[in-house]
């Protein structure tokens, strides 16, 4: 599979400078977590699952996380599993044919339903990529993680991979927030080969204090949750090779909804486009609250994001894209006969390029380019956008 892979070889020829990578659920670990984008959950009680994952496959979606957690009841847990392991069978039976399937996780409630549901799904578990683990804390980590490793022996596939959830109140609270914070730390580091990525839980974090942020609001607006996210991107985000990929928050809604503020997308790039009615259509949906919040998770080092609803998928992917001008400067600071340093005009004359203190930002940059690809020079991210969703 690929990122932008269910639009025409013709266009993506159009739009790229340099195109995304192919990439399968047997890829190195640090290219896949790059690769997640924009993960899509779903309940696992819906009666047309396996339908669901081909369709949105065709939409462009590469990973989707089949939920048995929090998106339904406690009554429902049983019944959903036994759709999961229908729904599987349902793949496998369909075959090859039509596009690649997302890679799948499945977000579980407790451990032992992890080697379970492995031994359940029998010879069709090798569509499974792994698992994601609610409520990640040091003391519920391990055995979380040590069932992924023995439904891994089980299933007799090379690698299931873990994402843990962070979302608990310990690290919410400032008193608690370090030691919390570093045992997570010590854990997925035992564990480093098994840790995919860590997802963040902000829906729970706004409710240990009765928050929910409205559409005019991103998650960087609540500080409190802000204050938590730079804290995990600060332990377990490092760009010196002991980080973890850390993916976005949630965005919560996809209706229109009364405003208080002025919208967030500026007119000018969708008029030079020619792309006026796909601006009132984001509005009108509160994508743009998404897109500057997209924006704000990569500015605070976060890659890739939970969606909650397939019009969330193409934004996140349009808006990872690197643009021609950050991969001209990455390429000029991680140039071999910079290794000493200094300091240079960019190429486009419009910035500093430090090759020291700017060379970590250039290889996450190269590693964004290998997956999403290299938009050409006069290419944006509308361009991208409508390519997108015309499919």
């Amino acid at each position: 599979m690929r990122h932008f892979g269910h639009i025409s070889p013709a266009v993506r020829k159009e739009l790229f400078y340099m195109e995304p990578v192919e990439f399968t659920a047997a890829s190195p670990a640090r290219l896949l977590a790059a690769a997640l984008g924009a993960t899509l959950y779903s309940p696992a009680t819906r009666p047309n699952l396996a339908g669901d994952i081909r369709k949105q496959a065709a939409r462009g979606v590469v990973s989707m996380v089949l939920c048995l957690e929090d998106s339904i009841s406690d009554a429902d847990v049983r019944g959903a599993e036994e759709n999961l392991v229908r729904q599987f069978a349902v793949l496998d039976e369909q075959g090859v044919d039509g596009p690649e399937l997302p890679l799948l996780f499945i977000r579980v409630r407790t451990p032992e339903q992890i080697p379970d549901l492995a031994r359940r799904l029998g010879s069709t578990v090798h569509r499974l990529a792994g698992f994601v683990l609610p409520k990640f804390t040091a003391s519920r980590g391990p055995a979380f993680l040590d069932t992924v490793a023995e439904a891994e022996a089980l299933s007799g596939l090379p690698r299931l991979y873990a994402m843990p959830v962070l979302e608990t109140p310990d690290l919410l609270h400032l008193e608690t927030r370090v030691e919390a914070l570093a045992g997570i730390s010590r854990t997925v580091n035992h564990y480093r080969e098994r840790v995919l990525a860590l997802r963040l839980g902000v829906t729970d974090f706004c409710s240990v204090y009765g928050l929910r942020r409205t559409p005019d609001m991103t998650a960087y607006d609540v500080q409190i949750v802000a204050g938590v996210i730079a804290d995990v991107v600060n332990v377990l985000s490092r760009a010196d090779g002991t980080g973890f990929t850390v993916t976005g928050p949630v965005w919560e809604y996809f209706r229109r909804q009364q405003r208080l503020f002025k919208p967030q997308l500026r007119r000018s790039p969708f008029l030079e486009e020619g792309a006026e009615e796909l601006r009132t259509t984001l509005i009108e949906h509160d994508l743009d609250g998404l897109l500057r919040e997209i924006e704000l998770d990569r500015a605070n080092g976060l890659l890739g994001k939970t969606c909650i609803h397939p019009a969330h998928v193409t934004p996140v992917h349009a808006l990872s894209v690197v643009s021609h001008e950050e991969f001209s400067d990455a390429q000029d600071i991680l140039r071999p006969e910079r290794n000493g340093g200094g300091v240079m005009r960019s190429a486009y004359t419009n910035k500093m390029n430090e090759v020291k203190p700017h060379r970590a930002w250039a290889e996450r940059t190269m590693l964004r380019a290998e997956v999403f690809g290299v938009a050409k020079e006069q290419v944006g991210f509308v361009d991208l956008l409508t390519a997108g969703l015309q499919v």
